[in-house]
């Protein structure tokens, strides 16, 4: 009898989470198969599948000579704009959790960064270091700073360096929030007990506050890590890559090879790599979280 209430109950619920199912079937699992079975065709320039390719596609890929480069820069352009906006965002997120006139309006002019499109906020930003018309050579040469305009794109480390700037700054809203999320979730009593006993102000936040932030933190970092990756807009918009490949990603790689050099295959192969890397992100993910729940 329990075993029968338990199947209902199961069952009963299955109205509930059909449409969420059909949805995750037809716009993640369906895309993932076919993008998985496309890297192991041979599919012509119209997109026309000239037959069963194999492995023939990863041996290409992997024989790129540009591709070790890319995966390493693909690593520094993650892990710097993750640790970058977890560095900033703590103290953005203790200046949005503090009292003071006008905070309202401070929350609202931090999210707008992460609310505009991807689009736009990355063209604004190539107008602002646009060696001619730009607003930072403007600013520079204003303040006697520069003599003259400075082509900040020209150069790859430069334009990378500033392509990472752009994605932690639009990075740092969502960030922000999360952990701003979890200040409130610390208890006043503590904090008041712990400045009673003459705790500074640091101790504070070191001993009791980061600690009961370590679950928003660690949820902040993930996700960021999953869309850093994933992101495409900023580095497209801004240098397309280039010049050459010397600012691609993975992700830009992929879009390369399919529409500037008509592989759709070997992009599904580029895809699919990028995809097993996600996966792993989120297997380290849910055990991480299991070890936090268990501690």
């Amino acid at each position: 009898m329990a075993q029968r209430s338990a199947n209902k109950s199961r069952l009963g619920a299955l109205p509930w989470i059909a449409p969420a199912l059909v949805m995750i079937l037809v716009f993640v699992v369906w895309p993932a198969f076919e993008m998985l079975r496309t890297s192991f065709q041979e599919v012509g320039s119209t997109g026309a599948v000239k037959g069963w390719a194999g492995f023939d596609n990863f041996s290409t890929l992997l024989k790129n000579p540009d591709l070790p480069n890319v995966l390493i820069r693909t690593l520094i352009w993650v892990l710097g704009v993750v640790f970058f906006t977890m560095i900033i965002s703590l103290p953005v997120a203790q200046l949005l959790n503090a009292k003071y006139p006008g905070r309202k309006v401070v929350r609202w002019a931090i999210i707008i960064p992460w609310a505009a499109s991807l689009v736009m906020t990355s063209t604004v930003w190539k107008w602002i270091l646009d060696a001619y018309y730009g607003v930072l050579n403007e600013i520079a040469m204003d303040l006697h700073l520069l003599k003259e305009p400075i082509d900040w794109l020209a150069n790859t480390k430069q334009s990378f360096a500033w392509l990472m700037v752009v994605a932690v700054f639009v990075s740092i809203p969502f960030t922000s929030f999360v952990i701003l999320a979890g200040l409130s979730t610390v208890p006043h009593d503590i904090m008041e007990a712990s400045r009673v006993d003459g705790a500074s102000p640091w101790k504070n936040y070191r001993h009791i506050i980061f600690p009961l932030l370590r679950p928003s933190l660690f949820v902040a970092a993930v996700i960021n890590l999953i869309n850093v990756f994933n992101s495409f807009p900023i580095i497209w918009i801004i240098t397309m890559g280039g010049p050459g490949y010397e600012t691609d990603t993975t992700t830009t790689l992929a879009y390369k090879i399919s529409f500037r050099d008509q592989d759709v295959g070997q992009s599904a192969s580029m895809a699919a790599i990028n995809f097993a890397i996600i996966l792993v992100f989120i297997a380290l993910f849910l055990k991480a979280s299991k070890n936090q729940e268990k501690n």
